[in-house]
């Protein structure tokens, strides 16, 4: 491929050493004028050719500048086609007044259209939308200037004089916009693209004096095609097809240059002053009295249409910019509304860290007490009693433990600190939990009833946390039961829609969830803790209220596999204790 890029680059400065050979050695004749002509169009081609591949390969804005690049060049090379089809084809000297002219002006059009993609610098917040059409409002407004300064002398009243000093003027002041803008690329860019514009900037800054040159020339009647004074212009056409086959820039990565947050103000500002400019040139044109009325007639009609378009023009901008705004404004409401809920959330996340630490170290100062509590009551077991006394040193301890169960809730609910979890079968901890209260549902004489299913799939989560779950539920139900005289505990679980739940159930029930249990008579003491720790595990605790009052406790975790629970999942022993057997009732 390089041995390509090479052989391209012979060849162009070829062709420009074989246009210089010729000014130098060649007479003013046809074959002079048809070789510089046609020398010209190759250069401008090649260079047209060598940009359209950039296009191709390159994605987003770089596309879009690359195209406009070569429809910039493609321009020029259009109207070099039409320059040597009058002398070249038709062997007469281009018309004073040639409508073509508006070729030579639109080239730089996409040009600088093209330096205003700023392919040099990542996307920035401005509304792409919105700087299209402030860019539109800019090209109007140049080729209604074009329109009004040049062709007024064309088709109006046809004056050559006029016409030629004012194409010459408008032409001029563009390259002038063009070479700045360049510059201030040149100055905001890096690296390959900092190359890449100077060079860009070299080459328009020798066509545009190569320009200059033979205008003097032609104004002194020393001009010829293929003279002298066409060299530097087609040095220039070289330039720019080296340039195209040498570049090799890409998009810019977000942090390797600095940008320029402002650009699109200006370019709004700029699309704003281009619309009043237009009754300036109004002004002007019915000012100057020396004008023919024709003249002045046509460029008030020019002035009228331009309006016209660049009004409806504004209106969309204005309607795009309304849309914007709203959608600014939806989007801080939002953020606001999102701030509100943040902040009430960490508040009540600080109200909550104050109880847990009162409610912990509430805890800590009764653990004392009740132990010794618990100590004394078993000492007081193990002295003579009557059956009267010792039923209620029995009780005594019984709800002395009971106590130092919700304690030790009180205790996890403080701590909230994260636990090791593993695969744990919930019928193993409900069964634990039973042979744990067994002291209990014997004294009260309460029949316990264990309907397990045998292919329950296991759940995720802290044994001794889930353990405590259960041990608070089942507690805490044999109570509701001891205080309201019943005498049935059925406790069962089952599988459904990937959740294994635990069932302790005095009664059937309608359902309601763990939020609202203040519509339930409440008796059962830590159950708060009891659904902080399920919620930690993905789950939920679910109550129903039974027509007795009585209420049913419903414990939901997720499964960790539906299908790989088996039949033995519940038949291992507790603790050493026998499996309880399932659908039977203890006495």
């Amino acid at each position: 491929m390089i041995s390509r890029f090479k052989l391209c680059s012979a060849g162009i400065g070829a062709c420009l050493a074989l246009l210089v050979l010729a000014a130098l050695l060649l007479p003013q004749s046809f074959r002079l004028t048809a070789l510089s002509d046609v020398i010209q169009c190759l250069l401008l081609i090649a260079g047209t050719a060598f940009f359209v591949p950039h296009a191709l390969r390159a994605q987003g804005r770089t596309r879009l500048f690359w195209a406009l690049i070569a429809l910039g060049i493609g321009f020029w090379l259009f109207y070099q086609v039409l320059w040597t089809y009058f002398e070249v084809w038709l062997r007469t000297d281009v018309p004073s007044i040639f409508a073509g002219d508006i070729v030579l002006f639109l080239h730089l059009v996409p040009l600088i259209a093209a330096l205003a993609v700023r392919p040099h610098v990542p996307r920035d917040e401005y509304g792409a939308r919105l700087g299209h059409l402030d860019f539109a409002l800019l090209l109007v407004w140049w080729v209604y200037v074009y329109v009004f300064i040049v062709m007024a002398w064309q088709y109006a009243v046809p004056n050559e004089v006029a016409y030629t000093h004012n194409l010459n003027a408008v032409y001029l002041a563009e390259k002038l916009v063009f070479l700045t803008a360049l510059v201030a690329c040149w100055w905001r860019s890096h690296d390959s693209w900092r190359i890449f514009y100077a060079n860009l900037f070299g080459a328009s800054l020798l066509y545009g004096a190569s320009s200059y040159l033979a205008n003097w020339a032609i104004a002194r009647n020393v001009y010829y095609s293929g003279s002298l004074y066409d060299i530097p212009l087609a040095a220039s056409m070289a330039w720019i097809a080296l340039l195209a086959l040498w570049s090799s820039v890409a998009e810019p990565q977000s942090q390797a240059v600095k940008s320029f947050p402002d650009f699109g103000v200006w370019v709004a500002r700029g699309g704003m002053i281009a619309v009043f400019s237009l009754p300036l040139f109004a002004t002007w044109d019915l000012s100057d009295l020396a004008v023919p009325p024709r003249v002045r007639s046509f460029r008030l009609a020019l002035t009228f249409s331009a309006a016209l378009l660049m009004a409806v023009m504004v209106f969309i901008r204005q309607h795009l910019l309304d849309r914007e705004l709203i959608r600014l404004l939806h989007h801080s409401e939002a953020s606001v509304e999102n701030l509100v809920h943040l902040q009430a959330q960490v508040l009540q996340a600080q109200k909550m860290a104050s109880i847990g630490q009162l409610v912990g170290g509430a805890a800590h100062e009764l653990n004392n007490p009740i132990t010794a509590m618990l100590g004394y009551s078993d000492l007081l077991l193990g002295t003579d009693l009557s059956p009267e006394e010792r039923s209620l040193a029995t009780r005594i301890g019984q709800n002395v433990r009971r106590i130092k169960s919700l304690v030790a809730s009180l205790l996890s609910f403080a701590r909230k600190s994260p636990a090791s979890k593993t695969s744990i079968d919930l019928n193993t901890l409900a069964r634990t939990a039973v042979k744990l209260t067994q002291p209990h549902w014997q004294a009260h004489k309460i029949e316990v009833r264990m309907q397990l299913d045998n292919s329950l799939p296991k759940v995720l989560g802290d044994s001794n946390q889930l353990l405590q779950v259960c041990l608070q539920v089942v507690g805490g139900a044999l109570y509701q039961l001891g205080e309201n005289g019943a005498q049935t505990l059925t406790i069962s679980s089952n599988f459904q829609n990937g959740m294994v739940t635990l069932h302790v159930c005095p009664g059937s029930a309608n359902t309601q969830t763990a939020e609202n249990l203040s519509a339930v008579p409440e008796t059962i003491l830590g159950l708060s803790a009891c659904q902080a720790i399920v919620q930690e595990h993905q789950g939920r605790i679910v109550c129903q209220s039974g027509p007795a009052g009585n209420t049913e406790i419903c414990v939901e975790l997720p499964a960790i596999d539906h299908g790989s629970a088996g039949a033995s999942a519940v038949a291992a022993t507790v603790s050493g204790s026998p499996a309880l057997r399932q659908s039977q009732p203890y006495a």
